[in-house]
C-alpha cells in the first residue's frame, strides 16, 4: 500500500443506516403478519405471545448464524449472508400468510407457530442476523470504535418499526400495500448489507498493521478470555427476565383492552427502547432508571397478584412504566458485563437465548403450568433478585454499619415485613379499611427503607404481593373455580351478599347468574329482556314462527339460551373448549343444562364454522364473541358480514354486540350501511334500578339486515316491550370510519379516551 494513501476505516453512518433499516423491517413485520393472521386465528392475546415466541426463536437462529459464519473470512461472510438474504427473498417475498387451514381439533398451540414459521420464517431468520453481523463487520473494519453503540441504533430502528405500524402504516395502508412496501425495503436492505461488506473488506485490506488495536482482543492480537459459565448464566438471566416481563405485560393489555397491533407494540417498543438507553454511551439516563427501578418495581409489583379489580388504564400505564424502568436497569447491568468485540456475536447469541427462554416460559410453559398469570409476579421476583439496588436513603452509611450490622438490619427488616404481611393477609377484605391501609403503609415504608439490602427488599415485596390480594388469588387456585386456556383466564366466584355467581375473563365480568330462589334462569348482564338481543330473541316466534332458527356466536355463561322456546332450532359457536366446560359441563351455571339441553355447540372460529353450515340457516344471528373487553377484528369486517349474509335467511337479522369501554364501534357498522348495502338500527339499553337488582347492565346492540322490512318488523315487535323501553334508533351518521375489511382494519381513529380513565 502506498504510504501517501490515507487509511480509511469503515464508515459508521453506512453501518448505522443498514442496522436501522434491518431492525425497522424486522419489527414492522411482526405486527403486520400477526394482523394478517387474525382472520385465521381470532383475537386471543395468546396469538401475539405465540407470535413473539416464534420471532424470538428465529432471532436466536439468526444470532447463531451470525456467530457461526464469524469463523470465516469477511469476504466469505458477505457471500454467505448475501446468499441467505437472496434465498429468503425468493422463498417468501412478497410477505404473506402461508396457505394453511387451522386444525379442526382447535390445536392452536401448535398451529400458530407453524403458520408463522411457514409464512415469514426464512425472512425473519435472515434479517435477524444482520444486526450482530453488521456490528462485527464494523468492528473489523473500524478498529478502536465501539461496535456496541450500534446496538442502540438497532433498537431505535426496531422501536421505529413497531410504532410506525399501528400509528402510520395500519391506519393508512391496505395489507397488500404493506406487503409490497416491506418487500421493496427488504431488497434495499440486501443492497446495504452487501455495501457494508464491501466497505469493511476494503478497510481491512488497506489497514496498516499499526491500526490493529486491542479492540479485537488483547494488545498482542490474541483472543480475549472466554466468558465463564457463571457469566453466561447471568447474561441469560438478565435477558430472559425483561423478555418475559414484556410478554406478561402484553397479556394484560391485550386481554383487558384489545388484541390489536397498538397494544402489542407498546410493551415491545418500550422493551426495545430500554436497550437503546442501556447500550448507549451516556450514563445519565442509565443512572436515573437504575435508581428509579427498585421503588417502581416494589410499588407496582406489590399489587401484581391482585386478581379482582386490577383492570383499568391507570394500572396498565403504571405497569408499562415499571416494565420500562426495570428493563433499562437489567439491560444496563447486562451491558456492563459485555465482553471484548471479538466475543460480540457470542454475547448476542447468549442474549437471544435468554430472550427466547423468557418467551418460551410465558407463551407455552406458564399457560400449561398455571391456572392464573402467576408468571408475572414470578418474573417480578426474579427482577428483584437481579436489579441493582442503590439505596434511596443511605441508612447504612449514616449508621456506620459494618458487615455484621448490615446483615442484622437486613434480617430485622425482612422479619418486620413478614409480620406486616401476615397482618395484611388476615385483615384483607378487598376494601381499603383502616387495618388494611395501616398494614399496606407499613409494608411500603419497610420496602422503600430496605432498598439496598437484597434479602429485606425481596421479603418485603413477597409480603406485599401475598397480602395485597395474593392470598385470595392463591386460594382460588385450590378451589377449582378458575381455569386457564389458550384464550384467557376464567374465574367463577360466588357473591354471597348479592346472591350472584359471576364469571370473569381476566378482570372483565362476562356473565352472571342469580342464585336466589326462583331466579336461576333470569336473563342478566348484557342480555336482559330490554337489551337489543333480548328484544329480538323474545320476539323470534312472532317474527319467524314457532320453528325460528337462531345462531349465537360466543357462548359465555349461556345466558341467552333461556330465550329458547320449544320448536326453535338453536346453535352456539364457541372458539374455546374451556368455555363449553364452564357453561355446560361443570355444573357451575345452569342456563345451558336447563334451557338448551342437546343444543349443538360448534367448536372453532365462528367465521370458519359458519361457512360449514348450509346457506340461509338462521333467522337471527347474534355476534357476541368478546375476549374480555377485546374484540376480534376479523368478525367485524366486510368479509365477515359476507359470511353472516350467507348464514342468515333473506329476511334474517344479525345482532352485533358493540358495548366497549375503550372503542366506539358504531362508525364501523355505519360504514357497512353506507357502502355495503346493509340496513341497521341501534338499541342502547340503560338499566333501571330494578334491572340493577337483577344484575342487568347497560348494553349497546346493533341489528343489521339486508332487508329493511325485516328491521321494520323487529322495531314494531319491540315497541310494546317493557313499557315502551324497547325503542330502537338509527345509527349516528356524523361519526365516520373507513370500511373494515380483512385487508384493512384500524381501531386507532375509534378510541374513546374517556374510557381509559373509568
Amino acid at each position: 500500500m502506498s504510504t501517501d494513501t490515507p487509511y480509511r476505516p469503515a464508515s459508521r453512518w453506512l453501518f448505522t443506516v443498514t442496522i436501522l433499516v434491518g431492525s425497522f423491517l424486522l419489527f414492522m413485520v411482526q405486527p403486520m403478519v400477526a394482523r394478517m393472521a387474525l382472520p385465521k386465528l381470532g383475537g386471543a392475546p395468546a396469538v401475539w405471545n405465540s407470535a413473539m415466541l416464534v420471532y424470538q426463536a428465529l432471532l436466536l437462529g439468526g444470532y447463531a448464524w451470525a456467530h457461526w459464519i464469524g469463523r470465516f473470512t469477511l469476504k466469505r461472510q458477505v457471500m454467505l449472508h448475501g446468499g441467505l438474504l437472496g434465498l429468503a427473498a425468493i422463498i417468501s417475498l412478497p410477505v404473506g400468510l402461508a396457505n394453511l387451514t387451522p386444525p379442526g381439533d382447535n390445536q392452536v398451540f401448535l398451529f400458530v407457530p407453524w403458520l408463522l414459521l411457514a409464512s415469514v420464517g426464512p425472512l425473519l431468520f435472515a434479517v435477524s442476523a444482520q444486526a450482530p453481523l453488521m456490528q462485527r463487520w464494523f468492528a473489523d473494519g473500524a478498529p478502536g470504535a465501539n461496535p456496541y453503540a450500534l446496538y442502540a441504533a438497532s433498537n431505535l430502528g426496531s422501536f421505529g418499526g413497531l410504532i410506525a405500524y399501528p400509528l402510520l402504516v395500519e391506519p393508512n395502508m391496505y395489507l397488500d400495500w404493506q406487503s409490497w412496501s416491506w418487500s421493496v425495503l427488504y431488497l434495499l436492505l440486501l443492497l446495504l448489507v452487501i455495501a457494508c461488506g464491501v466497505q469493511a473488506s476494503r478497510a481491512i485490506a488497506a489497514r496498516p498493521v499499526s491500526a490493529i488495536s486491542d479492540t479485537d482482543g488483547n494488545d498482542d492480537g490474541t483472543p480475549s478470555p472466554a466468558p465463564g459459565a457463571k457469566t453466561i448464566a447471568l447474561w441469560i438471566a438478565l435477558s430472559a427476565v425483561p423478555s418475559g416481563l414484556m410478554l406478561s405485560t402484553t397479556t394484560h393489555l391485550t386481554t383487558d383492552i384489545m388484541a390489536m397491533p397498538l397494544m402489542w407494540a407498546i410493551p415491545l417498543g418500550l422493551y426495545l427502547l430500554s436497550f437503546s438507553i442501556a447500550f448507549g454511551e451516556g450514563t445519565l439516563f442509565k443512572g436515573f432508571f437504575t435508581l428509579l427501578a427498585p421503588p417502581m418495581l416494589f410499588l407496582t409489583g406489590g399489587i401484581s397478584m391482585l386478581s379482582q379489580g386490577s383492570g383499568g388504564m391507570v394500572i396498565a400505564a403504571t405497569s408499562l412504566i415499571m416494565l420500562f424502568t426495570v428493563a433499562v436497569s437489567l439491560h444496563s447491568r447486562l451491558y456492563s458485563l459485555r465482553p471484548a468485540p471479538d466475543r460480540l456475536t457470542l454475547f448476542y447469541l447468549v442474549m437471544s437465548v435468554g430472550g427466547a427462554l423468557g418467551g418460551l416460559f410465558c407463551a407455552l410453559i406458564a399457560p400449561l403450568l398455571f391456572d392464573w398469570v402467576y408468571e408475572h409476579p414470578l418474573l417480578l421476583l426474579a427482577a428483584a433478585l437481579l436489579i441493582p439496588l442503590p439505596p434511596l436513603v443511605p441508612w447504612g452509611n449514616w449508621l456506620k454499619l459494618n458487615a455484621q450490622g448490615h446483615r442484622i438490619v437486613a434480617l430485622a427488616l425482612a422479619l418486620a415485613a413478614v409480620l406486616a404481611g401476615i397482618w395484611l393477609v388476615r385483615a384483607w377484605t378487598g376494601w381499603f379499611r383502616e387495618p388494611e391501609l395501616a398494614a399496606i403503609a407499613l409494608l411500603v415504608f419497610i420496602g422503600l427503607a430496605s432498598i439496598g439490602w437484597r434479602l429485606a427488599y425481596v421479603a418485603t415485596l413477597v409480603s406485599l404481593m401475598i397480602g395485597f390480594g395474593g392470598a385470595a388469588t392463591l386460594e382460588t387456585s385450590t378451589t377449582g373455580q378458575r381455569v386457564r386456556s389458550y384464550f384467557g383466564v376464567y374465574t367463577v366466584r360466588d357473591d354471597l351478599e348479592t346472591n350472584r355467581r359471576l364469571l370473569s375473563h381476566g378482570t372483565t365480568l362476562h356473565g352472571t347468574q342469580l342464585t336466589g330462589p326462583g331466579q336461576a334462569l333470569t336473563a342478566t348482564s348484557y342480555y336482559g329482556p330490554t337489551s337489543g338481543v333480548g328484544l329480538a330473541f323474545s320476539q323470534a316466534q312472532r317474527l319467524y314462527g314457532e320453528t325460528a332458527s337462531i345462531g349465537v356466536v360466543g357462548l359465555g355463561t349461556g345466558t341467552l339460551a333461556c330465550y329458547r322456546r320449544p320448536g326453535q332450532q338453536w346453535t352456539f359457536f364457541e372458539i374455546d373448549p374451556a368455555m363449553v366446560e364452564i357453561a355446560r359441563d361443570s355444573g357451575k351455571f345452569s342456563f345451558m343444562p336447563r334451557c338448551a339441553q342437546g343444543v349443538p355447540i360448534l367448536l372453532g372460529d365462528a367465521r370458519l364454522k359458519l361457512l360449514e353450515v348450509p346457506q340461509h340457516s338462521y333467522n337471527l344471528l347474534a355476534i357476541d364473541a368478546f375476549s374480555s373487553d377485546a374484540i376480534p377484528l376479523h368478525l367485524l369486517t366486510r368479509e365477515a358480514f359476507g359470511v353472516y349474509q350467507r348464514a342468515i335467511t333473506p329476511d334474517g337479522v344479525v345482532l352485533v354486540h358493540i358495548s366497549n369501554r375503550y372503542i366506539d364501534l358504531e362508525p364501523v357498522l355505519n360504514a357497512l350501511v353506507q357502502q355495503d348495502g346493509w340496513h341497521a338500527m341501534l338499541r342502547h339499553d340503560e338499566p333501571s334500578e330494578q334491572d340493577e337488582e337483577l344484575a342487568r347492565t347497560g348494553s349497546i346492540w346493533v341489528a343489521m339486515a339486508r332487508d329493511q322490512a325485516a328491521l321494520d318488523r323487529l322495531v314494531t315487535a319491540s315497541a310494546s316491550e317493557a313499557g315502551g323501553r324497547g325503542s330502537w334508533q338509527a345509527l349516528d351518521t356524523s361519526r365516520k370510519a373507513r370500511l373494515w375489511t380483512d385487508d384493512y382494519a384500524s381501531v386507532l381513529p375509534l378510541i374513546m379516551t374517556e374510557g381509559f380513565f373509568r
